[in-house]
């Protein structure tokens, strides 16, 4: 006769197994792929999530994409996963996808952000300190306001502050380039003593390496509370039901402003590529990892923490 203390133990061990199946992803999620705008801190946090999958098991397909590009992507089933959606910045063009079904939300991965105008420490202390200043500078400033890449929602914000003459900016003109781009020519500007206004956010090393004020008085044209803003994870339609393992993995993964001004620094200013980055980055917070993969599996349907571990060199 079975006793019961064995029934028990195969019971367990059923339902241990039944619950390792459930959470194996199958064959079609073995590549997920993400969309990468080109901004560090999307870039670092890609990185992260990328590592992670790979010491699963998994095979990372990361693609460099604008922003349009990216929400296309993801609407067309053409991308999987997108980890910068900053909110409400992008709000005009994620809340009609999410509402018609073609882009999902999973999770806020970071809170406390900021976007807005910028300038030196030097000219906000000159008297550029609110939006409504910037026309006073226009001359100083050479009539230029430093954006982002094109394409960006930044970019379309500020177009349209100029295109409707907000706060004086109908004479202004747009200055598009990479982020790095950007922040070259901001630091000279800075370097020269000539006052500059630009589209800064947080987190980004900027904010410790650049002598730099935000304005105020923003009147909510990138945000409330001038500028204050969230990122969001967003996957096309149906993915993290194809895929249950990888979409825990996602709803797990958050990160604060800490983390990522390191990670970000990590790769800018020291020179590292961002998946040494990031595996530094885990090596030095294993709990952060523990948290992530509260209830993850490898690819194959294994433990995940274990196999993480390993992969990582934690």
């Amino acid at each position: 006769m079975i006793s019961r203390s064995l029934v028990a133990c195969l019971t367990l061990s059923a339902t241990l197994l039944s619950s390792a199946a459930f959470a194996k992803d199958p064959a079609s999620c073995a590549k997920p792929r993400f969309s990468d705008v080109g901004w560090t801190d999307i870039t670092a946090t890609t990185a992260m999530a990328s590592q992670l999958l790979t010491s699963l098991g998994y095979k990372p397909d990361v693609a460099i994409l604008s922003v349009a590009i990216t929400f296309k992507a993801l609407e067309n089933g053409d991308r999987d996963i997108f980890l910068g959606n900053w909110m409400p910045l992008q709000e005009p063009t994620q809340v009609p996808l999410v509402k018609a079904g073609k882009v999902e939300v999973v999770a806020t991965n970071l809170k406390d952000a900021r976007i807005g105008f910028a300038t030196s420490k030097a000219a906000y202390d000159a008297g550029l300190k609110t939006y409504a200043d910037i026309a006073k500078f226009k001359d100083q400033l050479g009539g230029k306001l430093y954006g982002i890449e094109a394409g960006s929602s930044a970019n379309s914000t500020i177009s349209k502050m100029i295109a409707d003459n907000t706060f004086g900016l109908g004479g202004f003109t747009l200055v598009e380039s990479s982020e790095q781009a950007m922040l070259a020519q901001v630091s000279q500007k800075i370097r020269q003593n000539e006052p500059v206004v630009f589209f800064g956010w947080q987190p980004h090393p900027m904010n410790v390496n650049v002598p730099m004020a935000y304005l105020k008085d923003g009147n909510d044209v990138f945000g409330p509370n001038d500028g204050g803003a969230s990122v969001v994870t967003l996957v096309r339609p149906g993915y993290t039901k194809e895929c249950p393992n990888v979409g825990r993995l996602l709803t797990n993964l958050t990160f604060d402003v800490a983390t990522e001004d390191r990670l970000m620094s990590d790769i800018l200013d020291k020179g590292m590529q961002p998946e040494a980055a990031a595996k530094a980055w885990m090596k030095e917070n294993p709990a952060a990892v523990e948290k992530w993969l509260d209830g993850v599996t490898t690819f194959d349907g294994k433990p995940g923490l274990a196999a993480a571990k390993s992969g990582l060199g934690l």
